[in-house]
């Protein structure tokens, strides 16, 4: 007061600093003169001082480019100007008045020209931000804020006075302050604008550029400027075209480079640490310092590996995290200041004689409060979700750029899916960890915090609340524990079924073919029900759980208000501390279920760190591996000098002592048995494997065929140009050399079809001529070429070796490396390496090594002496594999080949559009059906439908339940309320006991009610999920073959896993939290109407608002997951194709290509996440501001009404009000969850449209066991086509087959071999004309009656997990004695009771415990089981030895000699011993007789044999 003194001299009026009685305890307050002038003066200059160097520093840093000078600017300077004129003169005015010998202060002239002073410096930070480019400043608007605030206050100490005294008595500062107030508005509207944008800026001015760069402070802080994409999101459905592009600083460029600095940076600090240590230790290991430092290091990289990529983040990120942090720390403040201030404002109800201005300057300071906490908040929930994308961006470009330089033993230590994983699962973890780590530290603060003010309120009673947290902790741990065994044992279930349905998704042509259904539905519907028990003990746990949740806040006050009253009678509870304990005890509730939480979210951090640092410390290829050489002077194009190479350092070198030479545009072949190093030899070329000795020089660029073909998932064209520019003349060449035209024809969109992920649409053969196009299309000048010609037909093999790789090839002045198992082209190539283990055994020409006598001599004999054995017949080993193959190995041509697109490799007439693809309109170059993205609202019929399968009773239970334990509720806050209201007698309240009671017993029913209705809730979606996955299964069992072949099986495993998981467990807990908090908030609005009905008023525009807030959130909200979800998957399959493709990417040098592709998809992801973050804010920012609103309007009207309002109601409504924000907030977002969920409903219901099969039975139709005795098959003028809109595959054939006739079908590829077979057992509907069997038209029959009846034995073996009996006899229809029969003549017996379990023995997946060959046995001891009067053989030779074959053969002839057999021929010597041949070209009968017959006739037939050299 002193300094007031001092400062204002003795004024009369100005009565110090202070004075409690003019300002506090009076209706009409004010400041002393004294106040005014200098801490309301000085306030705003402080806080512009204290920022000023901090952001002067900033704003040189972050130039970005200058603005123009804009009127906004002009006028910003002019008022600014006229401000500072004003101060300054108000300074003469003083000193005029002292030179006149008027007394004045020193607080006159002072303030004035401190505020004088500041207007100038605000004034050069204008210009300074327009030289900078900012165009709307944060620190500024909050001066001018504060400065406005300062004048409000002077100018209303003005008018009281001139009301009081006149306006004459100091009429110059009445002018200027009146001038001034009217300046800073000006200023204060001014800088709530936007300027121009600054030119010469270095980001990119799009036309589409996130408008936050360019928006006003007030509507960055409240995210409006999100506002214009919500708006458009209701409008239309949004595409990623519609999204801004991301931001300069959060690009892949940016960011990715920066991490890479910055780990290379720290990753090279580790390693010298490393190095210097062993260095150390070598100098002084007679001292032993050194070796223990090198321990220590050694322990150290176990332990912290994950240390420099934290350091990493830390550098990077580490400012802005602590930013947000700072923001948290705020937000904090604010939060708990709440309560002290509703404490005051209960105190106020009480005090009648406190002026009434009080209460609403309380009800004004919550709001301002609230809202400033909201800002904060939201502010750091922002900087962390900004700070999440950024790291996940880094961390992407940080794994993929490892991929691509990763050493082959690294690759051993990493899987794809592992890779996936730490780029999708560990990053979200971090991510995670950014939102959650300050909750650690945090957390514990705030409850300490609410202990310290609970104990002001209760004294000692407040620690009784830590005995209910000791008593709820065992309980829900136990409960935890329980659950989780619970969902152990569901999660096997879920595994086993997913398994399941795998298994029959995949080999669905099969269970179709035998009959077998129905067995295989009540299978999965057997485990399902297991899984659903488990599920509703898990739910019923979970209910318990929440239950005591929820009721922990009321516990907590039940104990301490039953303690605190009970204990001591004078102890009286009043509103204050009722309700403002319950305010601090749901802060409490808050902060203590956020700490598991957070240990849980740092715990898992850390294991995802550790995972990625140690993935991103792998070893890596070593660059000196391979040298490039360009120059002349060296003979050969490859040079090897003694060389030895290893797959990484631990192992023993896989190639010794490699002496070799090869000269320009030369072909060598490299041959050696299985396991020689014939590939090792390749990649050793490539510079792939580690260099021990020698040296190795390799001249100009290499290109690369892998054995493995590795195909992108974009269209044939992108495939064969890998980044080269297009040149017609040159690609179609290409085509053409490597056999491609013939299907390019065949694809719907020629060479533009997109190939699907590992090429799953296209044949093996296919994938390996795209794969050489793409070698040859790149001119390079070194080509190694992996065994190119092993997945191709023998006369497609041929092709290419004569116009590729041969001497007349397109490759004939290329030096060629061909790595080969094709013997017959040998005698072609220029030298021949012959690999034994690893060395160089022989090396020269055919001629040459073939004089020798040597190694490779031996080895040719005794290849052609397999392949004479084999009765090939043909020259080329190539034959032996078959024909092209398909996604799953399968051969291109059989009926039960996979998804692949049938098209010959050589022949022009393919069929015209392939079976499995669909029409090129229909997938504009695709070739299969892809998914379904769904745009805007969910339809009302979804959620009808999932209610429905609820069932209805249900339902209204549940909503009566609800409402209970609402009303209870209510009831419970009230008699509070009532509780508080108690007079006082004699310092003691009356009735305490019965309080204490009533309240204690309301909370217990509430609890329970809390149980039922949330159980009830999550078991009517157990039951939901159990009608609608009834519903799919029964849909998807019913569907057609066709339905199979054009829906991937991964959407359909996708229906099975994914949907009906949400279904299960996400849709029933959002249904729960949505149901809860909707009945929360009616009761909140209720207890405010009851207590101040005025309040009425504002809630209902308000809760109007929400209602508009919610609806336009939602829509976007929902559209923007969807895309990002699509977003996704792009980048985890590029990965995976980069991954396999890195030798090919490396040898062709793509790798910058490959990285900006990357870069690419993780920005087209980031743009579409970054909308989705700030929807979140923008919304919780509107609604928390709405619901601060509220609780300003229940404050305001009990302020109003407190004579006749007591301060029990007044707490009761306004602590309940506090309550709104947090739960709109939750409410909304449930809702959002159950639109995005409710989807899977809308996809499981999908297929209740697809069109069906027939009947599998039809009753009557069989009379007994008389049809089907005789096997006598006729086609009557039968057609048939795969889909409407194909060309017919089979046309007008007629044909009859008498009983037990042996009749083989031949024909080239596409000539409809399979289609006939495919009629016969309708797997397709005939087109017209009708087939008979024994004179009943197949039609007429239920398809199980006609398929139990045939018995087909596939060319590959198809085998499901279980034990052997289920695989021989799924429908249990056999006695054991039979099936040991059966066994016994397949010649299983033996091999079947030496093993452990006999016929229980369990087969794996696909049987992949037996070899192929039992497997085929297997197949054929089914098909004996059945004993059926028609045997359909796709010729199963292929994958068995010779051995096993004769002895197929045999059995078969015996044991079908009075039944019908029909052989579907690849090769055409596997049914010369056949009645009658079939011959079938373009889909008619060409020549049908004898073979004799058809040698004479030398026609189609004959030309097959020629083909095949049997002629």
């Amino acid at each position: 007061m002193a300094a007031g003194g001092a400062l204002c001299g003795s004024r009369e009026g100005s009565a110090g600093l202070w004075n409690w009685n003019q300002t506090w305890y009076t209706n009409t307050p004010r400041f002393t003169w004294c106040f005014e002038s200098t801490v309301v003066a000085w306030i705003p200059c402080a806080y512009l001082w204290i920022c000023f160097p901090f952001y002067y520093l900033y704003l040189r840093h972050k130039t970005k480019g200058y603005i123009r000078m804009s009127h906004i600017f002009k006028a910003k300077m002019v008022l600014g100007f006229i401000l500072v004129i004003l101060y300054f003169s108000n300074v003469f005015f003083v000193l005029w008045e002292i030179s006149q010998g008027i007394p004045r202060a020193p607080a006159f002239f002072i303030s004035p020209a401190v505020v004088g002073i500041t207007m100038i410096l605000a004034m050069f930070l204008t210009q300074a931000e327009r030289m900078m480019g900012i165009q709307s400043s944060g620190i500024l608007l909050i001066y001018w804020l504060l400065s406005f605030m300062a004048a409000v206050v002077m100018l209303s100490s003005k008018v009281q006075h001139a009301l009081e005294r006149g306006f004459l008595e100091d009429h110059f500062r009445h002018v200027t302050t009146y001038l001034y107030v009217s300046l800073v508005l000006g200023e204060l509207v001014l800088f709530c604008l936007v300027d121009h944008p600054p030119f010469f800026s270095k980001a990119v001015n799009s036309p589409n550029q996130c408008p936050e760069a360019s928006t006003s402070f007030l509507s960055k802080i409240t995210y409006w400027w999100f506002s214009g994409l919500v708006w458009k999101g209701c409008q239309q459905s949004l595409k990623v075209d519609d999204l801004w592009p991301v931001r300069k600083e959060d690009s892949s460029e940016e960011i990715v480079a920066w991490a890479e600095r910055e780990w290379k940076k720290c990753h090279s600090r580790t390693q010298q640490k490393v190095r210097s240590a062993t260095f150390k230790k070598g100098q002084k290991s007679e001292t032993g310092i050194a070796e223990a430092e090198e321990t220590e290091v050694l322990l150290q990289s176990e332990h912290s590996q994950s240390r420099p990529l934290l350091k990493v983040f830390w550098s990077m990120f580490g400012t802005y995290f602590l930013l947000s942090t700072v923001c948290l720390v705020i937000c904090d403040v604010f939060l708990f200041s709440i309560p002290k201030l509703l404490s005051l404002f209960l105190e106020f109800i009480e005090d009648q004689e406190a002026p009434s201005w009080h209460g609403y300057f309380y009800a004004f300071t919550m709001f301002l409060l609230a809202c400033l906490q909201t800002l904060f908040e939201q502010r750091y929930m922002y900087m962390c979700l900004v700070l999440g994308l950024r790291l996940k961006t880094a961390l992407t470009g940080l794994v993929y750029r490892k991929i691509l330089v990763m050493s082959s033993a690294s690759r051993k230590a990493a899987t794809v899916g592992e890779i996936v994983n730490l780029v999708s699962v560990d990053v979200q973890k971090l991510m995670d960890l950014i939102i959650y780590f300050n909750g650690t530290w945090l957390a514990p603060i705030r409850i300490i915090i609410c202990f310290v003010f609970l104990w002001q309120l209760l004294g000692p009673s407040a620690l009784t609340s830590i005995a209910v947290f000791l008593f709820l902790l065992p309980l829900n741990f136990m409960i935890t524990k329980k659950r989780s065994q619970f969902q152990e044992t569901q999660m096997k279930h879920k595994d086993e079924r997913a398994k399941l349905t795998n298994a029959i998704l995949s080999d669905i042509k099969v269970i179709k073919l035998y009959g077998w259904e129905k067995t295989f539905t009540e299978k999965v519907l057997g485990i399902r029900k297991q899984e659903l028990q488990a599920l509703k003990r898990s739910q019923i746990l979970f209910s318990a759980s929440l239950a005591s949740f929820h009721s922990s806040t009321f516990l907590i006050a039940f104990v301490m208000f039953a303690v605190y009253t009970l204990v001591d009678n004078t102890h009286v509870l009043d509103a204050q501390k009722a309700f403002v304990s319950l305010t601090l005890i749901n802060i409490l509730n808050s902060a203590h279920s956020f700490l598991p939480f957070s240990i849980n979210a740092a715990v898992q951090a850390k294991v995802s760190l550790r995972r990625l640092a140690a993935f991103l410390n792998l070893e890596e290829l070593n660059p000196e591996s391979s040298s490039r050489n360009t120059s002349d002077c060296v003979q050969g194009s490859i040079i090897i000098r003694n060389g030895t190479f290893c797959w990484s350092k631990e192992t023993s070198p896989c190639l010794r002592r490699i002496d070799l030479t090869v000269p320009q545009g030369s072909l060598l072949a490299v041959v050696g048995q299985v396991g020689a190093g014939k590939s090792s030899l390749l990649s050793a070329l490539l510079g792939e494997l580690e260099k021990t000795d020698g040296c190795m020089i390799m001249k100009d660029t290499a290109a690369y065929v892998p054995q493995q073909a590795w195909i992108q998932n974009a269209s044939v064209e992108d495939n064969i140009l890998f980044g080269k520019e297009m040149n017609e003349t040159w690609f179609n060449r290409v085509i053409g050399a490597c056999a491609l035209q013939p299907d390019l024809e065949s694809f719907p969109a020629g060479q533009k079809s997109k190939i699907g992920e590992k090429g799953i649409n296209i044949s093996g053969g296919q994938k390996q001529r795209v794969n050489l196009a793409r070698a040859v299309y790149q001119k390079a000048s070194i080509y190694l070429l992996d065994d190119p010609l092993s997945a191709v037909d023998a006369h497609v093999g041929q092709h290419i070796f004569e116009h590729v790789l041969g001497p007349n090839g397109l490759l004939k002045d290329k030096t060629r490396v061909l790595v080969t198992h094709t013997i017959n082209i040998l005698p072609q190539v220029d030298n021949i390496v012959f690999l034994v283990d690893g060395t160089i055994s022989e090396i020269g020409s055919y001629q040459e090594l073939l004089q020798r006598n040597g190694a490779f001599a031996e080895f040719l004999h005794s290849h052609i002496t397999a392949e004479e054995q084999a009765g090939t017949g043909f020259p080329a080993l190539g034959d032996t594999k078959g024909t092209i193959t398909s996604r799953s190995g399968l051969s291109q041509e059989r009926l039960f080949s996979g998804n692949s697109v049938k098209s010959s490799a050589m022949e022009m007439e393919t069929i015209p559009a392939s079976q499995d693809s669909t029409t090129a309109a229909a997938t504009k170059g695709g070739l299969m059906k892809g998914e379904k993205t769904q745009h805007g609202r969910v339809n009302t019929s979804i959620y009808v439908a999932y209610l429905k399968a609820t069932g209805l009773p249900l339902c209204v239970y549940t909503i009566l339940l609800f409402t209970c334990q609402q009303a209870v509720s209510f009831s419970r806050g009230y008699w509070l309320s009532m509780w508080t209201d108690d007079p006082v007698h004699n310092r003691t309240q009356q009735h305490t006991e019965l309080r204490v009671g009533v309240f204690g017993a309301l909370g217990v029913i509430q609890a329970l009610g809390r149980f039922a209705s949330t159980a009830a809730v999550l078991l009517g979606g157990v039951l939901a999920s159990h009608k609608l996955f009834l519903q799919l299964l029964r849909n998807v069992a019913r569907s057609p073959m066709v339905f199979f072949e054009q829906t991937p099986i991964g959407n359909l495993l996708n229906r099975f896993s994914r949907e009906m998981d949400a279904i299960d467990s996400v849709i029933p807990d959002k249904l729960k939290s949505l149901l809860g908090f909707l009945f929360n908030l009616l009761e909140i609005y209720l207890v405010i109407i009851v207590a101040t009905p005025r309040a009425a008023m504002a809630i209902v525009p308000l809760t109007v608002l929400y209602a508009a807030f919610q609806h336009f959130y939602v829509i976007t909200s929902c559209q923007l997951r969807r895309i990002e979800a699509a977003s996704r998957s792009p980048i985890y399959s590029h990965i995976s194709e980069t991954f396999q493709g890195s030798s090919v990417i490396r040898a062709h040098k793509a790798q910058e290509r490959f990285i900006l592709k990357s870069n690419f998809l993780v920005d087209e992801n980031q743009r579409i996440c970054f909308p989705g973050a700030v929807a979140d804010r923008w919304l919780a920012t509107n609604l928390e501001f709405l619901s601060n609103g509220i609780v300003l309007f229940a404050a305001l009207f009990a302020a109003m009404g407190r004579t006749h309002l007591s301060p029990g109601t007044a707490g009761f409504s306004i602590s309940y009000a506090f309550q709104i924000t947090g739960v709109l907030n939750w409410m909304v977002r449930s809702w959002t969850e159950i639109e995005n969920n409710i989807v899977s409903v809308e996809r499981v219901r999908e297929y209740l449209r697809t069109p069906k099969e027939a009947p599998w039975t039809l009753n009557g139709k069989l009379q007994g066991q008389v049809w089907l005795n005789e096997g006598k098959i006729e086609f009557r003028n039968y057609s048939l086509r795969y889909r409407p809109n194909l060309e017919l595959a089979l046309k007008h054939v007629n044909l009859t087959i008498n009983g037990q006739e042996k009749v083989g079908i031949t024909g080239r590829t596409g000539a409809g071999k399979s289609t006939l077979a495919v009629g016969l057992l309708r797997l397709v509907e005939a087109a017209e004309g009708a087939i008979l069997i024994d004179g009943l038209d197949i039609a007429q029959l239920g398809l199980h009656d006609l398929r139990t009846k045939i018995t087909v034995i596939p060319q590959d073996p198809v085998l499901f997990s279980g034990s052997l009996r289920m695989n021989l006899d799924p429908l249990n229809q056999y006695t054991d004695a039979d099936i040991w029969t059966a066994l016994e003549l397949t010649q299983l017996k033996n091999f079947v009771a030496d093993l452990p379990d006999q016929l229980e023995y369990k087969c794996t997946d696909q049987g992949e415990n037996l070899s192929t060959g039992q497997k085929q046995l297997v197949c054929l001891a089914r098909a004996l089981l059945r004993k059926a009067k028609i045997l359909i053989l796709d010729e199963a030779t292929a994958a068995v030895d010779l051995e096993t074959d004769l002895q197929i053969q045999s059995t078969l002839r015996t044991q079908f000699k009075d039944s019908t057999v029909l052989t579907i021929a690849h090769r055409i010597n596997t049914v010369m011993d056949c009645d009658r041949i079939l011959v079938l070209e373009n889909g008619r009968i060409a020549e049908f007789d004898a073979l004799e017959h058809l040698i004479a006739q030398k026609g189609l037939f004959y030309r097959l044999m020629e083909e095949s050299g049997l002629a």
